[in-house]
C-alpha cells in the first residue's frame, strides 16, 4: 500500500493530488507477520512518525492479504515441493582441516583488496588439495557456505566486524569540494574505500527534461545520475547504458535530495547532478548523496540544510537474536539479511529504501534501525558541516546567470514575434536564453553581464507603453509631403508634423530629416485610435539655445532658400529668411 502524511494524519493510498500535499510518500509491502519492502520519500519527517506510517501500511496489507489467502483456498493447488540437498558434512570438515587458522586472519583484514586476494588463494589453494576427493563444483559453494557463515557468526557472537569496527561505528570520512574548478560545482565524498565523485552543471529552465510517459506529462528541473564504472570494484569492461542499479540508485539519490532544494521562484535554473563512483566498497548510493549536497553547496545553490544518507544492515539467527549494523560494507551486504538506506538532514528523513534476504523484518528491528542510522547521520552531516556549513554566497562565474523580469500577459507575444521572430533576432544578437512563462515571467541567462542586460532593454523597450509628455530617441521609418513617421519604441509609430519638425518654418521633410536618421521627439498627444503624434519643436523649445546664439548640435540648420537666377555681372538674388 501506499501512505501519505497530511495534517499530521496518515492518509492511505492518497491520490496524485493529495500527494501534493503530503510530508511522505512511503510504499509498504509486507506478509502476515513483517514487513518485506520499504520505499519512501520524505520532507525530513522524523523517524518516530516514519515508524507510524511503517506500521500503519502494515495493517493496511492484512484485509488484502486475507483476501488472497481466501483466492488461495478457493482456487489454488498444492504448494510443490522441492528437495533440498544439504551440504556434504565430510567436505565441510574437509575445508574446515583446510583453512586451518588463515580464514579468521582474512576476516580481521580491513582492505578489501588484500582480504580478496587472501580469501581467493584460500579458495584456489582448497580446491587443488580436495580435487581427488570431491567434485570440484561442489567444492566452491561451500566454501562461499562456510565464508558466509563464518562471517555471520563473528558479528552475532562477538560482535566482530570484518573491518574490526564496533557495530555502530561510521567508516572514516573526508570531503574536498572544487576539485574540477571549470565545472558550477564539485565534490569528492569518501568513506572507508567508497569514494564519489559529484559534479553540478546549472542551466536555464528551457533545459529542463520533459517526461512523455505513462503518466502525465511533466518537465523535471533537478535531475540526478548515477554512474557505477567497471574500474571501481576493480573489474575491466565495457561501460554501457545506465542498468536497473544503475538507475535506482541514481532515483533514490534525486528524492533525497529534492526536499532541500530551493523553489525555482527564488533560484531560476535547471540543475543537473551527475555522480561517478570512483571506487565501491558498499553504500556508494548514500555517498552519492553526500556528495551530491557537498557540490551543490559548492556550486552555490542555496538548500535549506545539508542531506547525508547511511546504509544499515542486520545479522539474525532465526532464533530472535540479531544485531544491526552501522554503514554496511560490500562483503557485509552479501552476508547479511538487510541493506536498509536511509537519508535525511539534521530535521528527519528524506528518503528511505529496504531489501532484505530473509521473509520479513519486524518494525522493532526497524525502529532501532532508524534510530542507529540517525545517529550516524548526525555523525556524517558533522564532519560534512567542517568541510562547508552553508552554501557558497554566488554561483560559479562560469555558471549562467539567470535575470528575472516580469511583462504584461498581453505583451508576450509581442517578445515572441511573428513566429519567434523577435525573440529569435534578440536571442542572436545578444546570445542569451530567454524563457517565457504563461504569467508573463521572463527568464533570461548569460555568463555575460552586458548582454543580459542589452536583452533587458530589449524586451523592456517592447513592452513599454508611449507615454504623453515622454520624450524618446527614435528612427525615421517614413517621409510622407505632411511629416515624417518616426518609431518611438520597438513596434510603435508616431507622426511628426512637418510644423512640427522644426523650431523653424520648412518647407519640405526632406530638407530636415531623411528615412533612418534617428531624431529626439516628444509625445504631445494619443489620440482615441490610438494614433501617436510626436513634435520635435517641443523639444527644441524645452533644450534653450546655446550662449552665442549657437542651436545644439541637434538642431538642424536653416535651409537657404535661393532664386537661383544667376545674373551676368551680378551676384545671384537670395530670397529672404521666412520664419513659421
Amino acid at each position: 500500500v501506499n501512505v501519505g502524511y497530511i495534517d499530521n494524519e496518515m492518509v492511505l493510498n492518497p491520490t496524485l493530488t493529495q500527494l501534493d500535499d503530503s510530508r511522505l510518500d512511503l510504499v509498504v509491502a509486507s506478509t502476515r507477520e513483517s514487513v518485506v519492502m520499504v520505499e519512501a520519500g520524505a520532507s525530513e519527517v522524523p523517524e518516530d512518525i516514519i515508524l507510524q506510517a511503517i506500521e500503519f501500511g502494515h495493517q493496511a496489507n492484512q484485509p488484502i492479504i486475507e483476501l488472497q489467502e481466501q483466492f488461495r483456498q478457493a482456487c489454488g493447488k498444492p504448494k510443490l515441493e522441492i528437495p533440498v540437498v544439504p551440504a556434504a558434512r565430510e567436505l565441510e570438515s574437509a575445508l574446515s582441516e583446510s583453512f586451518g587458522d588463515s580464514l579468521g586472519r582474512a576476516l580481521t583484514e580491513p582492505d578489501k583488496v588484500k582480504r580478496n586476494q587472501m580469501l581467493d588463494e584460500m579458495k584456489k589453494g582448497s580446491i587443488e588439495l580436495l580435487a581427488e576427493s570431491f567434485p570440484e563444483e561442489d567444492i566452491g559453494p561451500v566454501f562461499e557456505a562456510k565464508l558466509k557463515s563464518e562471517i555471520r557468526a563473528n558479528i552475532l557472537n562477538k560482535g566482530q566486524r570484518i573491518s574490526g569496527r564496533s557495530l555502530n561505528e561510521v567508516r572514516p570520512l573526508s570531503c574536498e569540494l572544487g576539485i574540477l574548478p571549470r565545472t558550477h560545482g564539485s565534490a569528492l565524498f569518501t568513506r572507508g574505500q567508497t569514494q564519489v565523485l559529484t559534479i553540478t552543471t546549472l542551466g536555464s529552465t528551457r533545459q529542463e527534461q520533459r517526461i512523455d510517459g505513462l503518466g502525465i506529462e511533466e518537465t523535471k528541473r533537478f535531475m540526478h545520475h548515477y554512474n557505477f564504472t567497471p574500474f571501481s570494484v576493480g573489474e575491466v569492461k565495457r561501460l554501457s547504458s545506465p542498468g536497473r542499479r544503475e538507475i535506482g540508485h541514481g532515483a533514490l539519490a534525486e528524492r533525497a535530495l529534492l526536499p532541500i532544494l530551493p523553489d525555482s521562484e527564488d533560484f531560476p535554473y535547471t540543475i543537473r547532478l551527475v555522480s561517478e563512483v570512483l571506487s565501491s566498497n558498499g553504500s556508494t548510493s548514500m555517498a552519492s548523496v553526500c556528495a551530491s549536497s557537498l557540490s551543490l553547496m559548492d556550486a552555490g545553490i542555496p538548500i535549506k540544510r545539508a542531506v547525508a544518507g547511511i546504509a544499515m544492515g542486520v545479522v539474525t539467527d532465526g532464533k530472535g537474536n540479531h544485531a544491526i549494523l552501522t554503514d554496511i560494507e560490500g562483503i557485509e551486504d552479501a552476508c547479511g539479511d538487510m541493506d536498509f538506506k536511509v537519508a535525511g538532514t539534521v530535521e528527519g528523513v528524506t528518503a528511505l529504501q529496504l531489501d532484505i534476504k530473509v521473509k520479513g523484518i519486524s518494525t522493532e528491528i526497524l525502529n532501532e534501525a532508524l534510530n542507529q542510522a540517525r545517529e550516524a547521520r548526525l555523525f556524517v552531516l558533522g564532519v560534512m558541516q567542517q568541510t562547508i556549513s552553508t552554501s557558497r554566497s554566488e554561483v560559479s562565474p562560469y555558471a549562467p546567470r539567470i535575470y528575472k523580469m516580469k511583462v504584461d500577459t498581453e505583451k508576450i507575444g509581442t517578445v515572441i514575434g511573428p513566429k519567434g521572430k523577435t525573440i529569435r533576432a534578440i536571442t542572436d544578437e545578444t546570445k542569451v536564453t530567454i524563457d517565457i512563462e504563461d504569467d508573463g515571467t521572463v527568464l533570461i541567462g548569460s555568463s555575460d553581464k552586458e548582454a543580459a542586460q542589452k536583452a533587458i532593454e530589449m524586451i523592456e523597450n517592447l513592452t513599454k507603453e508611449v507615454e504623453v509628455g515622454a520624450i524618446y530617441t527614435g528612427k525615421v521609418m517614413r517621409l510622407m509631403n505632411f511629416g515624417a513617421f518616426v518609431e518611438v519604441l520597438p513596434g510603435k509609430e508616431g507622426l511628426v508634423h512637418i510644423s512640427e519638425l522644426a523650431d523653424y518654418r520648412v518647407a519640405n521633410v526632406e530638407d530636415v530629416v531623411k528615412v533612418g536618421d534617428e531624431i529626439t521627439v516628444k509625445v504631445t498627444e494619443i489620440d482615441r485610435m490610438g494614433r501617436i503624434n510626436l513634435s520635435r519643436r517641443a523639444v527644441f523649445e524645452d533644450s534653450p539655445r546655446e550662449s552665442g546664439g549657437a542651436r545644439s548640435a541637434e538642431r538642424p540648420p536653416r535651409k537657404q532658400f535661393a532664386a537661383h537666377r544667376d545674373r551676368p555681372g551680378g551676384p545671384a538674388r537670395h530670397a529672404p529668411d521666412r520664419r513659421g
